[in-house]
């Protein structure tokens, strides 16, 4: 009984010191901005800079006062750029840390599944980097409201490939490999394919392999046959450097081609020398955007010797997409996820990948870039306006 006494007068106390002002600091205005990101599996490169870019955006806005005089709140779930680890963490998200805005996932194939969830719970959800069009649009065709993107998409960066691969480097042949199970690989394959022979090129092979595949020598063998101009590989980072680095030993002499997937920094760039992919800003960009993105990424996160780390694509799309969403929280002017919906709808934003405006279909309008890999390293090529 005695306990049970001091117990009372200690929550009669709490509640006074609460309505007293005594909680004011547990009570201070917040708004959580879920980040979902694949931290473990095959892609931990690409969670650990989108993390890192959201992050930045989010401490840049705090340390100014937040967004609508709220501090905002990252809730950090690894969702593994797989489906079912996607669906997961949104599910957690939403339901149990009541989150009303997504920044993510990575993957077109875990953003597609998050997007259903997020537009059936009205929750805004900006993929930074997933450039599959069923992201944002539903099988009807139907834009779903509340799922925008922060990157080009699929049919633009697959037609700029196929474009340079004619244009630029003359090819009159091309060899696709592509991961029938990957909807970010197919979709870039299929257009890529599509303006290669619109623009009169002929695709001399297309050969399939699933995401767990290390052995490539089948194919390979079938690439020699060939003779190609072009080997377009649209696949990320990890099953390139698998890729390339056979395809050298077997004397492949074919320029490798792709998408962003290869931007990474641990794309083996002995092994994919000479190689090409799209991709949505480069460091080189002397723009202020760009740079004062460099100084800010590079004073907060050092790698190993202490040296600043040099952001990828992924982290500048983060950083993007995150700014995207505060501000458009700060034009809607309340904490109200529809408005921010229509606010992001009508923005005008100029970030570190370029000038953003939305379509009716909720894909940005912006440039992209060609990057070469070169002497040990990736440099810049080519800008091209949409």
């Amino acid at each position: 009984m005695r306990t049970y006494k001091y117990l009372s007068l200690i929550v009669i106390l709490a509640m006074a010191l609460t309505a007293c002002g005594g909680g004011a600091a547990a009570t201070q205005k917040q708004i959580k901005v879920a980040i979902l990101a694949p931290l473990s599996g095959a892609q931990p490169t690409f969670g650990t800079s989108t993390r890192d870019g959201a992050l930045l955006a989010i401490d840049e806005w705090n340390a100014k006062g937040g967004v609508l005089g709220a501090q905002i709140v990252p809730v950090v779930e690894d969702s593994q750029c797989k489906a079912d680890a996607a669906v997961n963490a949104a599910n957690k998200v939403i339901n149990q840390d009541k989150v009303h805005y997504i920044v993510g996932e990575v993957c077109s194939s875990a953003s597609i599944p998050v997007s259903e969830i997020a537009d059936a719970n009205k929750v805004v959800q900006i993929s930074p980097t997933s450039t599959n069009p069923s992201v944002t649009v539903d099988a009807n065709g139907n834009v779903k409201p509340y799922v925008f993107r922060a990157c080009f998409i699929d049919p633009f960066q697959g037609t700029v490939g196929a474009k340079f691969a004619l244009g630029t480097l003359k090819a009159k042949t091309a060899f696709i490999m592509e991961d029938q199970s990957n909807d970010y690989v197919k979709g870039l394959a299929t257009y890529f394919k599509q303006a290669f022979i619109a623009g009169g090129g002929k695709i001399v092979g297309d050969e399939s392999y699933t995401g767990k595949d290390t052995d490539f020598s089948a194919i390979i063998a079938k690439i020699s046959a060939a003779q190609p101009d072009i080997v377009y590989l649209p696949d990320y980072y990890n099953v390139v450097n698998l890729v390339t680095a056979q395809a050298k030993q077997a004397g492949i002499k074919a320029t490798f081609m792709g998408g962003d997937g290869w931007d990474s920094s641990s794309l083996d760039t002995k092994s994919a020398d000479g190689g090409y992919y799209t991709n949505h800003y480069s460091p080189d960009d002397p723009s202020p955007a760009v740079q004062n993105f460099l100084k800010a990424y590079g004073a907060k996160y050092k790698d190993d010797k202490g040296n600043p780390e040099k952001p990828d694509a992924l982290a500048a799309l983060a950083y993007d997409a995150t700014n995207i969403l505060l501000t458009s929280i700060k034009n809607a002017g309340v904490d109200d996820s529809t408005k921010v919906r229509d606010a992001m709808a009508a923005i005008n934003f100029t970030g570190v990948s370029g000038n953003v405006t939305y379509d009716k279909d909720h894909n940005p309008v912006k440039s992209a870039v060609i990057l070469a890999v070169r002497n040990n390293k990736v440099e810049y090529d080519t800008t091209v306006n949409p």
